[in-house]
């Protein structure tokens, strides 16, 4: 009997640690354009919600990650402000990226290129008109 028990336990202790590494890829994709935020907050939501309900409930809770992933699951998208600051934060790292940084052409193409699609991406999403509280 405890033998089925552990690999249940070891389930949930991977899921866990493979949500809080989401968490922190999520985070640090709000400050770097090219790292996606929403794909890792919303990875990192479906692991908690099987590894740990506790954890889950969490992060659907907390301050600023909740009422972002709450938003976008329940088709409200983004506020304007984060779709602008969003869109500034991407357009000025691809500049400084394909303006000094790339040392080929192509890869310059390839930057604006990133940052179209995802310029086209977040315009197509909904603006919510206010944030989700808690």
């Amino acid at each position: 009997m405890t033998e089925s028990i552990r690999p249940r336990r070891a389930v949930r202790i991977l899921l866990v640690t493979a949500g809080t590494l989401a968490v922190g890829l999520g985070v640090l994709g709000i400050f770097l354009p090219l790292v996606p935020t929403t794909p890792f907050l919303l990875l990192a939501a479906w692991c908690y919600a099987r590894g740990s309900e506790r954890v889950y409930k969490r992060l659907l809770a907390n301050r600023w990650l909740g009422p972002y992933i709450r938003n976008y699951r329940e088709g409200r998208g983004m506020t304007m402000r984060v779709k602008v600051s969003t869109l500034l934060m991407l357009w000025i790292a691809i500049g400084i990226g394909a303006g000094f940084v790339a040392p080929m052409w192509w890869a310059r193409l390839l930057l604006v290129a990133v940052a179209v699609g995802v310029t086209a991406y977040l315009l197509r999403l909904p603006t919510a008109q206010t944030v989700d509280s808690v």
